[in-house]
This record gives structure tokens, sequence and C-alpha cells, in this order.
């Protein structure tokens, strides 16, 4: 069988079958599920074993080459801006309309307990600390993942419990009579 042939049947192998051609070719399994991956990693495998693989004069440039690297496998944190200057990454995002303004604080009772997060100009207050999303907020509340909006009752699908959202002003303690 030619290695286009070989090539072009990948295309129509399953998930279960990528991954058993992968253990053969390779001699090791693999945890990927990943269609895609698998027939870029099985047809790139296959070329090189009926094509040859990289000489050992491109072996030893890129060799050369990646010690020379200044790699980073990170961007860098936002406090480590350069000094002298502010370092702006990544592009703006447009703000959710779902998200209230700032200085509103959302309640939400949780397994009994009453839980308020104030909304920052940049992210969430909960008990203290401040947290960049409101899942982040409400994964720690729940121990487990919840998208922050839902969990909060700030969109059309509202869980069974809704918070209570109010703005960061003093509560208002005249009695009816007063008020009238």
């Amino acid at each position: 069988m030619s290695t286009s042939s070989k090539l072009k049947t990948l295309g129509s192998m399953t998930v279960p079958e990528l991954r058993a051609r992968y253990a053969e070719v390779f001699g090791e399994p693999t945890n990927s599920g990943n269609q895609r991956w698998l027939v870029r990693r099985l047809a790139w495998r296959l070329q090189a074993l009926a094509e040859g693989d990289l000489s050992e004069r491109a072996r030893r440039r890129a060799a050369e080459l990646a010690r020379d690297a200044d790699v980073r496998l990170r961007p860098p944190a936002l406090d480590e801006a350069p000094p002298g200057g502010l370092c702006v990454t990544g592009t703006l995002r447009p703000t959710d309309r779902r998200r209230p303004a700032p200085g509103t604080v959302l309640r939400r009772v949780f397994k009994g307990v009453a839980h308020e997060v104030k909304v920052l100009p940049a992210g969430f207050e909960h008990e203290g600390k401040v947290y960049r999303s409101l899942t982040a907020v409400a994964t720690a509340i729940t121990g487990s993942h919840w998208n922050g909006y839902l969990f909060f009752g700030l969109t059309d699908n509202k869980p069974d419990q809704t918070p209570d959202i109010k703005p960061d002003t003093k509560p208002d303690t005249r009695s009816v009579k007063e008020r009238a």
C-alpha cells in the first residue's frame, strides 16, 4: 500500500481506530482523543517512515538554533511590566452586557450561607479577595466549576435561587411610615 493511500485512509478512521494505529506506529499508546491531532501526527510519522526523516545536518542546525533561542513558555504576567513603563499586551475585550456596573453588590445564598460579591472596575471582590471573573468567584464558593453569570442569576437561564442585586449604598433604615 502506498503512502498516499495510507494517508487517505486516516481521514475515514474513528478515534479508537486512530488510537490503535498510533500505538502500532509509535510503539506506545496515546491518551489523546482529538481526531484531528491524531490524524496529523500519524500522517507525519507515516511520511517520515516512508520518505525518511530529517537529515543529520538539519537536526544539528535545529539543535543549534534551539540552544541559542530565548524561548518563553508562558507570556509575561501583568505584574512583570518593564521598568519605567506600562506594558499592555493582548486586545481589549468589549464589556459583557451581563456584567453589572462597578459598585454593585451581588448576593447569593448557597447551601444556607449568604455570599456577597462587590463588582469592581477590574474584577470582583469576595471575602476580601479579588477575582478576575464571576466564574472564579462561583468556583471558590461551590468548589466546582460554575458559570459565574448563571450562578449569580445574571443570565436568562436562572438557577433555582436568584441573587439580590443592590447598589453599594447605605441601606434605608427608616420605617415605612417615615418614608411616606
